[in-house]
């Protein structure tokens, strides 16, 4: 298993109990996909340095997860899929601490 880090931006459309419902499913995706998470930061609202599909702020979670290499394709795709994500950023957390 690998190491990886996730940054979600989640639109702030939603309320905030919305944001911790996104936040376990992603965590329940990563589970059912044989993942392990490590660590959940839930940063809050914060502002953008550019518009992103019209919003200026969105929710912001980093999360710090294990999981087979072949099983983040799977994984991705899904993040893709909710229409609540506005952007995701995905690194190998070995490759970051190098």
């Amino acid at each position: 298993m690998r190491t990886y880090e996730l940054l979600s931006i989640i639109k702030p459309n939603i309320d905030s109990e919305e944001y911790d419902k996104l936040v376990a499913k992603i965590e329940e995706t990563i589970t059912s996909l044989e993942g392990k998470v490590l660590s959940t930061d839930k940063m809050g609202r914060k502002k953008l340095s550019y518009d992103i599909q019209n919003f200026r702020d969105g929710y912001f979670a980093v999360q710090t997860f294990e999981m087979e290499p072949n099983q983040v394709e799977k994984f991705v795709r899904q993040l893709r899929l909710n229409e609540n994500v506005l952007r995701t950023m995905l690194l190998e957390a070995s490759a970051v601490k190098a």
